[in-house]
C-alpha cells in the first residue's frame, strides 16, 4: 500500500511540475490573445465600413517596435474630448469599432485606438512592460497634436486596458485629463487564482492571503489595485454586475482604494453589465454617466460635483 501511495504522490508532484513549467512558458499566450480562435490576425473591417473619418497612424514605441493605430475624428471642427482607448486582452481594434462608433455619436468626441505590439498591424510580442511602451507613444502623439484640445485628452480601458490606462495616467498626471475603468481586475495576480484555481495559494496580489509563492514567476502581473491608489486624475468606475469574466467585487476593490485618497472618483454599477456588453445593456444610462463625468473633468465649462451626482440619482430612480 505504501509503495502506491508514495507512487501517487510522486505522480501529483510530476504533474504539479509539469502545470508549473507550462505556467511559466506559456503564461503570455494566456494573458494576450490577439488572434480569436478561428479567425486572422488582420482587421476584419476598417473604420471606413462604418463611415468613420480616419488615419492610420504609425508610431515607434521607446524600445523601437513599430506600432499601428487609428485616429478616428468626429468631424473638421470637433473641439470635444480626445478618448484614448485601451482594449481588453483578446482580439484586436477592429472588434471594438461598433463600441467606438457609438461612443463617438453619444460623447461627440475623437478617439484614438492603439493595437498593442503584436496586436492587429502593431510589430513585436506582447509584454507588460512593452504595453506600457506602446501606451506611452500613443499619449506622447495626442500630446503633440494640433488638431485636438489636448487639455482634454482621456483614457478609457476596459479590462486588460483599464489596467494599461491606469499606469498610464498615473505616469503622466500633466497630460491626462481623466480616467475610465471598466471592468478591470485587481491584478493578474489574482486572476490567476480564478481562472485557475489550484494556483489560488500560491499566486496572488497584494489584496491575496495566501502565501504568494510563485508570483515571482509572472512575468505581467499588472497589479492595477497597486496603481490606482496613485493615480491623481479623477477616476470613473464602470462596472456590470453580471460580469461573468472579472469578478465584479475587483471594481470596488479598485474605487475603494482609489477614493482613499483621491476625492474625484464616481462609481456607476449597471445590474445586468457582463464583460463585454456593459456599453450595450446599460443603455442611455451608462452614456449619461460618462457625458456627465467628461462634462465635469474635461469641460469646456467647468460643471459642478453636485449636479453630477443629483443627475445620476435621478437615473438610477428612473432605471429602478
Amino acid at each position: 500500500m505504501s509503495g502506491w501511495l508514495k507512487a501517487l504522490a510522486y505522480g501529483a508532484g510530476g504533474v504539479a511540475v509539469a502545470g508549473l513549467a507550462a505556467l511559466v512558458a506559456l503564461q503570455e499566450r494566456l494573458v494576450y490573445v490577439p488572434v480569436l480562435p478561428g479567425l486572422a490576425r488582420a482587421y476584419p473591417i476598417t473604420p471606413a465600413r462604418l463611415r468613420l473619418s480616419y488615419e492610420d497612424v504609425w508610431l515607434r514605441a521607446a524600445d523601437g517596435v513599430r506600432l499601428h493605430s487609428w485616429f478616428i475624428r468626429h468631424s473638421p471642427t470637433c473641439r470635444g474630448p480626445t478618448i484614448l482607448f485601451f482594449q481588453e486582452n483578446a482580439g484586436n481594434i477592429a472588434h471594438r469599432l461598433e463600441f467606438v462608433r457609438l461612443m463617438m455619436q453619444r460623447l461627440q468626441c475623437n478617439v484614438f485606438m492603439l493595437s498593442y505590439r503584436g496586436y492587429g498591424e502593431s510589430d513585436g510580442y506582447p509584454s507588460q512592460k512593452g504595453i506600457q511602451y506602446d501606451a506611452q507613444a500613443a499619449l506622447d502623439h495626442l500630446a503633440q497634436r494640433k488638431d485636438i484640445d489636448t487639455s482634454r485628452i482621456v483614457i478609457f480601458g476596459r479590462s486588460l486596458g483599464g489596467a494599461v490606462g491606469a499606469v498610464l495616467a498615473k505616469n503622466n498626471p500633466e497630460k491626462v485629463a481623466a480616467l475610465i475603468l471598466e471592468n478591470t481586475f485587481t491584478s493578474i495576480l489574482d486572476m490567476a487564482g480564478i481562472m485557475l484555481p489550484f494556483l489560488r495559494w500560491f499566486i496572488g496580489g497584494s489584496s491575496s492571503k495566501g502565501p504568494k509563492l510563485l508570483n515571482c514567476v509572472v512575468r505581467s502581473p499588472w497589479s492595477t489595485l497597486d496603481i490606482v491608489g496613485e493615480v491623481k486624475q479623477p477616476i470613473l468606475f464602470l462596472s456590470g454586475l453580471q460580469d461573468e469574466l472579472v469578478p465584479p467585487s475587483h471594481m470596488k476593490m479598485l474605487y475603494d482604494k482609489a477614493v482613499e485618497h483621491n476625492r474625484n472618483c464616481r462609481f456607476i454599477d449597471f445590474p445586468s453589465g457582463m464583460h463585454m456588453d456593459t456599453w450595450m445593456s446599460g443603455g442611455d444610462r451608462y452614456w449619461r454617466a460618462i457625458q456627465l463625468f467628461l462634462d465635469q473633468y474635461a469641460p469646456e465649462v467647468q460643471s459642478r460635483d453636485a449636479s453630477f451626482k443629483s443627475e445620476i440619482a435621478e437615473d438610477d430612480e428612473a432605471a429602478d
